[in-house]
């Protein structure tokens, strides 16, 4: 499950709370949003691109976590998660205390409003975030504004966005994205046929900040 901007006691926080509780008591880390091959697409496109491994990473949305135990585990040294839930923060906690990686630096933030100290990244990784987003009945387009606009702040010039969607199509993507970045490059992502139409239930980007 990804994290969502949505009040405290939604369904999102209640699942993580769940998650939190299964954890404790069997050691499972919970759901891994869009499943393992969308951190293996991540990390091979950063080790493609040779993208230093002392980058400062920022995961927005980071869940219980298990992206940025898999990219220490690659190497990666300056890793930053932040989560609206306080529940998934706690959760990731646990996660990367039981797989010793202390230099993962973990927050309770709200990227639509981030505080001062969330910026000068070098890269900034989506899961599923911008998709929830997108799906708050309360004033969505006005939130991805926001949303665009916090990752301009926290993004460095010239620094990579990957984004991992289910919500939205490429075209639908660089419109919503036009605004300050330039498509790199389209991820490939798995591909499902339905009524003799061939399409792809997932989209994986990259971005650069202009």
């Amino acid at each position: 499950i990804s994290s969502p901007f949505f009040p405290p006691n939604s369904s999102w926080d209640a699942a993580y709370e769940r998650e939190l509780q299964t954890f404790q008591d069997i050691g499972d880390t919970g759901e891994i949003w869009f499943g393992e091959e969308s951190m293996v697409r991540i990390i091979k496109w950063l080790e493609k691109h040779k993208v230093p491994l002392d980058s400062s990473v920022l995961d927005i949305g980071t869940g219980n976590g298990v992206l940025l135990i898999e990219l220490a585990k690659s190497g990666y040294m300056n890793l930053t998660g932040i989560d609206y839930s306080p529940s998934a923060i706690q959760l990731s906690e646990k996660v990367r205390e039981k797989e010793g990686m202390s230099n993962i630096k973990l927050k309770v933030e709200d990227f639509l409003a981030p505080s001062a100290e969330l910026s000068g990244f070098d890269i900034c990784i989506d899961k599923g975030t911008f998709d929830a987003i997108s799906l708050d009945p309360s004033d969505a387009v006005g939130k991805r504004k926001l949303y665009v606009g916090s990752l301009c702040r926290v993004l460095k010039p010239e620094g990579f966005f990957l984004i991992t969607s289910c919500n939205w199509t490429k075209e639908e993507l660089l419109n919503e994205f036009r605004e300050g970045f330039e498509i790199l490059e389209e991820l490939p992502t798995p591909k499902f046929c339905f009524g003799g139409r061939i399409g792809n239930s997932v989209t994986a980007l990259v971005f650069q900040r202009k």
